[in-house]
């Protein structure tokens, strides 16, 4: 009994008091998943790893076209959901007029304020053009956006969490009856720019992408790049960091770490006076892709800033609109 009592004692003296003790006592084993391992509590960012992701398969979702948005002699603009990992996500489609299956694109957009979101900001102008010329258009509100539900408290998992929704709405592409899922195409502009190219390791699937100044910056270098115009200059978001640190490996969840598993040709468009997205990003993701044998299609823009609004927009979409229409003939 005494030898009982004397180690109680040391355990508390270990973990910081009683209620430490306590809390050590509850955290579950921890448990394999393939060639992962998972706990129920205090690793709950495993599951957001790229190799668990790599080995995961998504239940694919109804998409459920809700209602009509607008409609044009050319496409119907409909607002669909699907359901990602028991959450409802909800996003604007655009389905070309006509019958049959129509090349899909799935779009990913930048970062928008909640405050001012609306169904397609950030993708509805690009969209457009791209259903008048015959591809069929998704892209998602993202959890938080939209008539999503909440996203995670957890200011990182609320991150992770865009890959799965966009990973789970290609697995579901087969129940839109006007997709052909045999075609479908990735386009991702800025912070949407390392979703796609998050899905494009995750996967090593073939996905011809288009990426306008995307992030491409390591991460967490790419989590703090922006924190600066924050009320308390990002300390919360370091301090959550400090604790991920704690528990997690940076590589696991970094699109540097894993660009040689990308697989899919590749067209970027980068403008030269991007405030956003600095110039010096772009310039040496193409370099690493290079050198690692995967050759990019690229154009910069000189005087052009982060959404090509200086006079190049249409020169950037009708190359997107020349690109797709080869890569998915």
């Amino acid at each position: 009994m005494r030898r009982w009592i004397a180690w109680f004692f040391i355990g508390v003296a270990m973990c910081g008091g009683i209620g430490g003790y306590i809390y050590w006592l509850r955290l579950p084993l921890r448990v394999p998943i393939g060639s992962l391992e998972v706990t129920e509590y205090h690793r709950i960012l495993d599951k957001y790893t790229f190799p668990y992701l790599a080995q995961r398969t998504f239940t694919p979702s109804p998409i459920v076209l809700e209602r009509v948005l607008s409609k044009k002699p050319e496409y119907t603009s409909w607002l669909f959901s699907i359901v990602v990992d028991g959450k409802r996500v909800t996003g604007q489609v655009n389905i070309p007029t006509g019958g049959g299956r129509f090349p899909v694109i799935v779009m990913q957009r930048g970062y928008v304020d909640k405050e001012i979101y609306q169904t397609g900001i950030g993708t509805r102008k690009v969209a457009e053009v791209y259903a008048k010329r015959g591809f069929l258009t998704l892209a998602v509100d993202f959890l938080g956006y939209g008539g999503s539900d909440s996203e995670s408290d957890d200011v990182l998992e609320a991150r992770f969490e865009k890959p799965v929704t966009v990973l789970t709405l290609l697995a579901s592409l087969s129940s839109l009856s006007q997709a052909d899922a045999s075609r479908v195409g990735l386009w991702g502009h800025s912070n949407g720019g390392q979703i796609t190219l998050s899905v494009l390791e995750i996967t090593g699937r073939t996905y011809p992408t288009v990426l306008w100044a995307p992030v491409t910056m390591k991460f967490p270098d790419s989590f703090l790049q922006f924190v600066d115009d924050l009320p308390d200059k990002g300390a919360y978001l370091k301090n959550q960091l400090d604790i991920f640190h704690e528990r997690y490996v940076d590589e696991d969840y970094s699109i540097s770490a894993h660009l040689g598993d990308i697989q899919a040709p590749l067209l970027l468009h980068q403008g030269t006076a991007d405030d956003a997205v600095p110039f010096e990003w772009s310039n040496t993701f193409v370099q690493q892709m290079t050198k690692l044998g995967h050759p990019i299609e690229y154009f910069t823009y000189p005087g052009e800033d982060h959404n090509f609004a200086k006079g190049s927009w249409g020169k950037v979409v009708e190359r997107d609109v020349a690109y797709f229409g080869r890569e998915l003939k």
